[in-house]
Parts: structure tokens; sequence; C-alpha cells
């Protein structure tokens, strides 16, 4: 069963027609949207034109059979709190609303559809595409 979790810039390219991210999502069985994702999908549509048009986009992509959205659950805090160590200890932090994105990403055992590399330093994440 493939099962995805699209961050923020995977939707941005998605909506703009990037058709290797719609080939993933295609061919997921599940595609996640961490609530986190969401919020800054909705900070971004504020800012941008078209603000109705890209909300029916949204909530039509969010009512789809295969796509579940993920609340943070005390789950999610406690692999939240063991990546955010590590890449402290590490001397390695990605920004803080990334980490709640990955912990969201493995406890789906889901990978994560993204362009931003800083999820490279987040051990045991599964991506796409492999940057």
């Amino acid at each position: 069963m493939r099962k995805i979790l699209l961050d923020t810039n995977a939707f941005t390219r998605l909506f703009g027609g990037d058709r290797s991210v719609f080939s993933e999502l295609v061919a997921a069985d599940t595609v996640y949207v961490s609530t986190i994702v969401l919020g800054e999908l909705h900070a971004g549509l504020r800012g941008g034109r078209n603000v109705a048009t890209n909300r029916r986009t949204l909530r039509s992509f969010l009512a789809k059979d295969t796509v579940r959205l993920l609340l943070v659950d005390a789950e999610t805090s406690e692999i939240f709190g063991e990546v955010k160590q590590r890449l402290k200890a590490a001397g390695t932090p990605i920004p803080i609303n990334d980490v709640w994105i990955a912990a969201h990403a493995m406890q789906t055992g889901s990978f994560l559809v993204t362009y931003d590399k800083h999820f490279q330093k987040v051990s045991g994440l599964l991506m796409w595409p492999e940057l």
C-alpha cells in the first residue's frame, strides 16, 4: 500500500501543473495532508491572487476519497519531540513546522513528497523525490 504525505511545496507544484507530483498522487493508495501543511496553505492563499478559486480547489482536493487529514495527537507529539531533540543534538535544526510535518510522515509510514532538502537531516524519514 503506497502512502504519501504532501508537503506545502508539493501542493504548490501540483496546483501549478507539475506532472511528477500528479503521478505520485495517482499512484498512492492514501494521500495524507497534515494540518500543519493545511495551515501553511491557508496562509499562502491569503497572500495570493484568486483566493476564492484556490480555496475551492483545495476544498475539492481534501474531499477526495483517498485523502486523509492528519490531526496532531499524542503520538505525533511524541515523535515530534524525538525528532526535534535529535536534530538539536546534531546541530542540524530545521524549521519547526517541518519537524511537525516529518513527525506526521513518520507516524503514518508515508513518503513525504517534498522539495525541501533540509528534510534529509531527519533520519528514518521516507522521502520522494530522493533529493
